[in-house]
């Protein structure tokens, strides 16, 4: 980038060199052109057609292909797919031909809009979350590029993604009564008791979906949650589930045990080969189900029964807010759901304890009233 000054009679080409290593400033060059603005465009667009386009002339699509999916071999199978994905179908057919050190800001506001209003296989455009996340993968991938010295500045911190849509406080839920509604009136499904399993657990869809016959003790009553299924790239990819608290032992209750017993012995009755390794869950031609199928059997009893609809994740909301509201510990509420920290659960469905405060008011002061007679 250059640009040109006038200095009383005299001009000067002014060149952009970049930042300096060590302290990070801007460095620029000043060429004298005499005294004609018309020589001073000459010599500037002589320096901008001479200068290199990048460092390394390659482009976005081959840098965030390449070096940056290369530079993470600690990721999970699944998120290496996602990440896949997301470059080779939403950023690479749009802006992959940009070279690295040409790609701009506006090139980026550009592309976010483009994946909102025309994203998707369908053309309807892509959800706002999506293209967030979109937006931080490649930020992510140009601050390698920044740290690499092939580029001098970052243009995603520039750019302008769509705002965060605002998440409800409070999370869709179903009370007592129309969960037990929506498990009686789904009895008779096929896959019912991956839905009576998730209601009564609160594990993910994906840890559903990840589940084998050796996770199930029936002695013990538990149930180990140590995989997922998920998703990713168009395919449904197997990992170990990502962080320690979400490997976790489940009690379970007896009906719960007695509910699967039931299932896999109509498995076995229907000719399925069962073993320790074989997926808990199978569909009529006995191969495990992609994970989306749970939520469409979900959403599609949901419907029927007349109920108002949430998502399936929200039976997992469900679970542990007739939890908390029954008055259940939050630390065992947080172990049975997995969660990194029975603080994230207090925050989540601290909606579901009013008064609270007020009772341990009244009983504090009950405790000093009887100790003074």
């Amino acid at each position: 980038m250059s640009y040109i000054v006038q200095r009383k009679t005299s001009f000067y080409v002014v060149d952009y060199t970049g930042h300096d290593p060590i302290t990070g400033k801007e460095r620029r060059r000043w060429h004298p052109a005499g005294n004609q603005r018309r020589d001073a465009e000459e010599m500037k667009a002589r320096l901008d057609h001479q200068r290199p386009e990048d460092k390394t002339g390659g482009t976005l699509a081959e840098f965030m292909s390449g070096t940056w999916l290369k530079s993470k071999p600690s990721i999970t199978h699944p998120t290496r797919c996602r990440y896949k994905w997301m470059v080779e179908k939403n950023i690479n057919p749009r802006i992959g031909h940009v070279k690295l050190g040409r790609l701009r800001a506006s090139d980026l506001d550009a592309l976010y809009a483009d994946l909102l209003n025309h994203g998707g296989k369908s053309g309807q455009g892509l959800a706002t979350k999506t293209v967030l996340e979109v937006h931080r993968t490649i930020s992510n991938a140009l601050d390698l590029a920044v740290d690499r010295q092939l580029i001098d500045i970052n243009p995603a911190h520039k750019a302008r993604p769509p705002s965060n849509p605002r998440r409800s406080e409070v999370a869709a839920i179903w009370d007592a009564e129309q969960l037990a509604h929506f498990l009686c009136h789904t009895q008779h499904k096929r896959l019912y008791p991956s839905l009576h399993l998730t209601a009564f657990t609160g594990i993910r869809r994906g840890e559903l979906a990840g589940l084998n016959w050796a996770d199930l003790n029936i002695e013990s009553c538990t149930l180990s949650i140590t995989r997922t299924r998920q998703m990713a790239g168009g395919q449904v990819v197997q990992a170990p589930v990502k962080t320690r608290t979400s490997r976790r032992c489940i009690d379970l209750d007896t009906e719960t045990v007695e509910i699967l017993q039931q299932w896999r012995r109509r498995l076995v009755k229907e000719g399925a080969q069962v073993t320790r390794s074989t997926p808990m869950f199978l569909n009529k031609d006995h191969q495990a189900p992609s994970p989306e199928s749970f939520s469409q059997l979900f959403t599609r009893s949901t419907t029927t029964a007349g109920l108002p609809r949430i998502r399936f994740h929200d039976l997992r909301h469900t679970h542990a807010s007739l939890l908390v509201a029954a008055g259940v510990l939050i630390k065992v509420v947080s172990e049975r759901l997995g969660h990194s920290h029975p603080g994230f659960t207090m925050h989540t469905y601290q909606h579901l304890l009013p008064g609270m405060g007020a009772a341990a008011a009244q009983t504090f002061a009950n405790l000093i009233g009887e100790a003074g007679r």
